[in-house]
């Protein structure tokens, strides 16, 4: 079990999915499970290892049906946010019922993808604009390279912007890969925030993973500030099924050796602020 500092009353993940393999899949899809991730399974690890809330992210498989998620947030009314995926045509009425089921963000899963949608484009606006409107922020998933230039691209929005997976660099190319230090200067901006989540997809060894990570996360400390850092534990750990589990992604965080105002940053006071819990 997690080991909460006395003086705070919960922990917070930030990053996790549930789904049923009965669904509808989407059309475009990198990958599909073989199994079910359902709530009852996700509540019980939070309950098991001393957490108190959790974010739902929409699954890049589910597409923009985002159904299982909501059903789920309606199960446990407070416990749980949610992060959706989007058509760009939704209606604002549809938002405004997200909304109060307890969504707060909307994921751009790009991985996988050959190109960058041009967010600039006429077609994105009434999405940017109406999540604006919200309150909400917007979720990327992409290499690292390409990361700053979206971020680039929905500066005229005023979006606050979450970046997946501590931006899903390559730890086998250290600090100095492409985007990686302008990722870094992006904390500058006041309105980026960075999941530090999904040590083993960043594409090494498990010690190549590992000390990059530490690195990583000195410099967004640096530079973000513990205050736009959260912790993710990206249950049930798609594609890594068989390597990892709550309890590991657990393991992984606590050899990051967090100082503990970090660790309190990352684990609670981060994502309730961000997510309003």
């Amino acid at each position: 079990m997690l080991d909460v500092p006395a003086s705070t009353p919960s922990a917070i993940d930030s990053h996790a999915h549930v789904f049923s393999r009965g669904l509808e899949l989407a059309a475009e899809r990198r990958y599909a499970p073989a199994y079910d991730a359902p709530l009852g399974d996700y509540l019980a690890q939070l309950q098991q290892h001393g957490f108190s809330h959790g974010v739902l992210v929409q699954p890049s498989f589910l597409g923009t049906d985002n159904g299982y998620l909501l059903s789920a947030l309606r199960s446990v009314p407070g416990q749980l946010r949610g992060v959706v995926m989007l058509d760009p045509q939704v209606e604002r009425e549809t938002l405004d019922e997200m909304a109060r089921l307890g969504v707060r963000g909307v994921r751009l899963n790009l991985m996988g993808q050959a190109g960058l949608p041009d967010l600039r484009a006429a077609e994105w606006r009434p999405l940017l604009e109406r999540i604006g409107e919200q309150g909400w922020h917007l979720e990327l998933h992409r290499q690292v390279a390409d990361v700053p230039a979206l971020v680039r691209a929905l500066q005229p929005f005023g979006l606050d912007i979450v970046v997946d997976h501590f931006g899903r660099p390559d730890a086998r190319l250290g600090l100095d890969q492409p985007g990686m230090r302008e990722l870094l200067a992006l904390g500058a901006q006041g309105n980026v925030w960075v999941k530090v989540s999904g040590i083993y997809r960043l594409e090494g060894s498990p010690e190549q993973n590992l000390a990059f990570a530490r690195e990583a996360l000195r410099g967004f400390e640096e530079h973000y500030g513990a205050g736009r850092l959260m912790w993710g534990s990206d249950w049930p750990h798609t594609q890594h099924e068989a390597a990892l589990s709550f309890a590991g992604a657990l393991e992984q965080f606590a050899a990051l050796e967090c100082s503990a105002p970090l660790r309190r940053a990352l684990l609670v006071e981060t994502a309730q602020a961000l997510f309003g819990f």
